[in-house]
């Protein structure tokens, strides 16, 4: 099964998931992108999957359905243009000839949902298609959700096995990285993966997808437990060093990080 992260507007993926004659493809905010990479491969396009309602994740999925070949999957608690199959936690999808649990990470919105493929094929590590709830060193801004709801879907997300491969759909990880320094600056892990996310940007590469390994170890939003995060927390203004109060506090050092 072949991955493929087609960049889209100034930072986003739309994720395609292939294998050589059908497609899929995740949150696709711009039809552009899509219908080139399904015209060079000859691709068939097979179903779409959508992560929560906004624009960038939707906006080419109407254009997309004059090709498609079978359904939208969407968020059952969203409202998303057009007929869609509504899908909500613990339902499996199949598409591809493979399964896809649905998990529901509802805080970056309200009814946000990710796509997790536990054995793509070919013995390839699992897939996690998860929108803008987890990014490489980072989360989502909560929009509509609430901080107990993030913690609660960036553990769920966080106990899924290290191999997971990180399809989020932006590319943030620089300025993620960079935060997490701020908040952990003698994790080694940490400086090294930004050493090695800026060569990839400055040779035109994409830093995703990430791991969910890799995520524990750099994440500061997977990482709320350890006292080095909480303890930057408090000095930030975090009330207690709790986990959902560091989470808080953290999210909003994030917000007016520069």
């Amino acid at each position: 099964m072949n991955l493929v992260a087609l960049p889209a507007f100034t930072d986003n993926y739309v994720w395609t998931l292939h294998d050589g004659t059908r497609a899929v493809v995740v949150d696709p905010g711009d039809a552009s992108p899509v219908e080139a990479a399904l015209d060079a491969q000859g691709l068939e396009l097979q179903a779409i999957l959508v992560t929560h309602h906004h624009a960038d994740h939707t906006g080419g999925v109407e254009r997309l359905r004059r090709r498609l070949r079978g359904p939208v999957f969407a968020p059952a608690r969203e409202d998303i243009p057009g007929s869609c199959i509504p899908v909500t936690q613990g339902e499996e999808l199949e598409f591809l000839g493979l399964r896809c649990e649905v998990i529901d990470v509802p805080g970056h919105t309200a009814g946000h949902v990710a796509y997790f493929i536990a054995h793509p094929g070919d013995g390839q590590p699992p897939l996690l298609f998860c929108g803008d709830t987890l990014f490489s060193a980072g989360c989502g801004r909560l929009f509509e959700g609430t901080p107990v709801q993030m913690v609660d879907s960036l553990n769920r997300l966080g106990t899924l096995p290290g191999d997971t491969r990180v399809c989020c759909t932006h590319e943030y990880t620089l300025s993620n990285l960079r935060f997490a320094q701020a908040v952990e600056p003698d994790n080694a892990s940490v400086a090294s993966h930004l050493q090695q996310c800026e060569a990839r940007r400055q040779a035109g590469e994409p830093t995703l997808p990430s791991t969910i390994e890799l995520e524990r170890r750099i994440n500061p939003f997977l990482r709320c437990r350890m006292p080095q995060v909480a303890q930057a927390a408090v000095r930030e203004g975090a009330k207690d060093d709790g986990e959902v109060a560091v989470f808080a506090a953290l999210r909003e050092w994030k917000n007016r990080f520069r």
